[in-house]
């Protein structure tokens, strides 16, 4: 079975488990959305959502970000950690966003990674989930759980991203992409993963070189 047929079953089996592949930030916005995702960095996305309701009351467009002072975001989102490196990016994103983009995010990875504190991964979850264009997130739940499928061989989340571009069908991208971080916070978890539980332990490399080592 070549990598695009077992990406294409794994996905298929996916779709019946996690019918719901959705991002687990709460925004209301494509703005709020790119927030939430910067704030999500080194940070469960629980406690982004206990966190941005007061950030987005207080900032509730680029406008207001724009000219907040970088104590007072600071003192808001100080629970997400990395809090001064953030509070600096997200009111240096919004001054961009505001002056050279005109309020509206641009849609692509290209320029979504010119804004301050924007990497591939998030600038791939705003061209997908806002854009609904084909993306490939390679989040710590993405990297991991692909190398242990098989699927890829790198840590490097660019080069993550790039291998699964080549094997994931366009229109799938997104969705498989949510449902690897759905399977990786309830069976396939770090350090522990529950592989007698796994619905994909019959595809997995990971899953067939340890009975093999068993035996």
């Amino acid at each position: 079975m070549t990598k695009k047929e077992r990406v294409l079953e794994i996905q298929k089996i996916f779709a019946k488990v996690y019918p719901d592949a959705e991002c687990t930030l709460d925004y209301k916005n494509p703005l709020h959305l790119l927030i939430a995702t910067q704030l999500a960095a080194q940070c469960t996305d629980a406690r982004v959502n206990l966190v941005t309701p007061d950030l987005f009351k207080k900032y509730p467009s680029e406008n207001e970000l724009a000219e907040a002072e970088i104590e007072d975001v600071e003192k808001l989102i100080h629970s997400c950690g990395f809090y001064r490196a953030k509070a600096k990016d997200l009111v240096g994103m919004a001054e961009m966003v505001k002056t050279k983009y005109n309020g509206v995010l641009p849609d692509t990875i290209e320029e979504l990674t010119l804004l301050p504190g924007v990497g591939r991964k998030t600038a791939n979850l705003i061209v997908g989930d806002v854009y609904k264009k084909p993306a490939v997130v390679a989040d710590t739940h993405v990297i991991r759980i692909t190398n242990l499928l098989g699927l890829v061989n790198s840590k490097d989340p660019k080069t993550v991203e790039l291998e699964l571009k080549k094997i994931l069908p366009p229109e799938e991208s997104n969705d498989f992409c949510h449902r690897i971080v759905l399977h990786g916070r309830k069976i396939c978890i770090a350090r522990r993963p529950k592989c007698d539980e796994c619905i994909l332990s019959g595809i997995c490399k990971y899953n067939k070189d340890n009975k093999k080592d068993k035996k």
